[in-house]
């Protein structure tokens, strides 16, 4: 351990003891917090020393004084206990001065008060860090892996993108190159933040790493949340730069004094490149795919990938083309030998720019809101597809995540879409044969898609295309984009219902009732609620459809909407 409790070995550390006693005349020393030396590889004489000293009762409550001992600078921050501790628990100073305990550190008095800020300094910001992953990552939170390196360098990260020129003094940090047993220190007080956390039921311990409960996740996901967090941005940002400007720059300058004449705005901007080669705290939050974990620091591209799956066999060759129509955004490789083909589907999830959701969600205002912005349609694909995966359905498997590429990486499944059942039924009728089989189809798509609100699990795009049939009969949900954990049920059966509509004939109307009738058949014997239903008729809904549904076929569905016994809609 770096931190020392009662043993003073050196006269340099006796000769701080002594001025910090000669400061506080009066009052009692509750505690006096050396930083370490963690800039560089050896202590260097030139380098700047930081000393808190907290006093009990101090006035006035804060000051500092500079000093030389044995020919190094040492500064002297002293603040009043209840001020410093108030630092600690809220940020009162912007965390200027406890700060400090995010590196090394030595404890110089014989008592264990600067451990316990030190914990309960990392417990708040453990805590800030997973309410913004929740506040970025809502569904794909409750599937994420965080490892406690994530809290150690995305602090430290954070305190230098409030004041880059911390860069300087954070950079063998934050580039993997500081001594172990000083990581060791760092990470250990986070480890202890965690599993305090871990008794309050926010997190739960498996292996290396942390997931969140349920319950946090819930707490978190909210407004109010979201701007506490930025609020606290606004203190810690004046109060770093005040406190933390001049150490770091006589440091810098003290150990770099050739380099004082060539300190210029662009030389600086090019000197602090090297946050390119900081560690991305990205790479210790894991999200789990059929193949293993994937951070989400992960840059691969659909070209860099490919030649990755093309190394996984005798592939002779490789092809990528695009799937869908000429506005997706779905992509397929071909790997093929001379006698096998393998296949996998790409889906990238772009902003605002891909007009894929664009129109229909101004059309649908009032009715259905949809998620626009590409990592938000990523996280809900990866999060919803493991949680219905888990629960037994079946579902495509995620092979790979790129976040930062916003790829998608998944397994192609051969077979059909149920929107081809649909189809034969508009053109044959319901009185055949295949129309049966067909028809039996669109039941059991009802089943399933009751029991995954069962699960209190709304899809989002219910449209027939994304129900998958395999060749042997197995049904597949697909595209969870628009997902989530809760939501509208009735929209799930109206989008459903309405789209098959979509196909129906003029004087469809027969085909259109027995196709209601065959998906609510199955949607109420598997448990679903016939409110749901009943609430899938109303007008809300239908005005979305009502531009690509005859409005005879429309008004035949909702009747039969309307038709099934059970509470009435309170929507209405």
């Amino acid at each position: 351990m770096i931190q020392k409790s009662a043993k003073v070995n050196n006269g340099f550390e006796r000769e701080i003891l002594e001025f910090c006693r000669h400061v506080a005349g009066p009052y009692k020393i509750t505690a006096v917090c050396q930083s370490d030396d963690y800039t560089i590889e050896e202590p260097s004489a030139k380098s700047t020393v930081e000393v808190l000293l907290v006093l009990h009762d101090f006035q006035p409550r804060l000051m500092s004084y500079m000093r030389s001992i044995d020919g190094r600078n040492v500064i002297f921050f002293v603040v009043d206990q209840w001020i410093f501790e108030r630092d600690v628990d809220r940020g009162f100073l912007g965390e200027a001065l406890a700060s400090r305990l995010i590196f090394p550190y030595t404890s110089l008095v014989e008592n264990d008060f600067i451990h316990r800020q030190e914990i309960a300094l990392k417990t708040r910001l453990i805590l800030e860090l997973l309410e913004n992953i929740v506040l970025s990552y809502p569904e794909l939170s409750h599937n994420l892996r965080i490892k406690p390196e994530y809290f150690m360098y995305e602090v430290m990260l954070n305190r230098v993108r409030v004041f880059p020129p911390m860069a300087y003094g954070a950079s063998q940090f934050l580039c993997g190159n500081a001594d172990k047993q000083k990581v060791d220190f760092v990470l250990g007080g986070y480890i202890k933040a965690l599993r305090l956390l871990e008794k309050n039921g926010d997190v739960v311990f498996s292996s290396d790493y942390i997931t969140l409960t349920n319950a946090f996740i819930k707490a978190s996901n909210n407004q109010k949340t979201r701007f506490t967090n930025i609020i606290k941005n606004a203190p810690r940002t004046l109060f770093s730069s005040f406190f933390g400007a001049f150490p770091q720059l006589l440091n810098f300058l003290s150990q770099n004094s050739e380099a004082f004449f060539k300190f210029q705005t662009p030389l600086w901007r090019r000197e602090i490149n090297f946050f390119g080669s900081f560690i991305d705290p990205k790479n210790y939050v894991l999200v789990p795919t059929a193949q293993g974990f994937v951070t989400l620091a992960d840059k691969v591209d659909i070209r860099a990938y490919s030649q990755q799956f093309l190394k996984t066999g005798d592939y002779n060759k490789i092809k990528v083309e695009q799937f869908g129509g000429v506005l997706n955004d779905v992509y397929l490789i071909k790997a093929s030998t001379d006698h096998s083909e393998k296949k996998i589907l790409v889906k990238q999830f772009k902003d605002l720019h891909s007009m894929k959701w664009f129109p229909l969600s101004i059309w649908s205002l009032g009715a259905r809101s949809f998620a626009l912005l590409g990592k938000s349609r990523l996280e809900r694909e990866c999060a919803i597809n493991e949680l219905l995966a888990n629960a037994g359905f079946l579902v495509p498997k995620i092979l790979h995540v790129s976040a930062d590429e916003r790829l998608v990486f998944m397994e192609f499944l051969e077979g059909e879409n149920l929107s081809n059942a649909v189809k034969r039924i508009a053109v044959s009728g319901v009185n055949t044969a295949r129309s049966a089989k067909d028809l039996e189809l669109i039941r059991r798509a009802g089943e399933t898609y009751a029991k995954v609100h069962a699960l209190n699990v709304v899809l989002g795009d219910t449209k027939p295309e994304n129900t998958f049939v395999s060749p042997s009969g197995e049904m597949y949900l697909l595209d969870f984009e628009q997902a989530s954990r809760s939501g509208d049920k009735s929209w799930d059966i109206a989008c459903f219902l309405y789209y098959c509509g979509h196909y129906m004939p003029l004087e469809g109307e027969q085909k259109a009732a027995a196709i209601a009738q065959a998906f609510i058949d199955g949607y109420l014997q598997a448990g679903g609620s016939a409110e749901a239903v009943k609430c899938a008729a109303i007008v809300r809904y239908t005005r979305v459809f009502s531009i690509f549904t005859l409005p005879s076929v429309l008004r035949t569905m909702v009747n039969t909407c309307k038709s099934v016994k059970g509470p009435k809609c309170k929507k209405w």
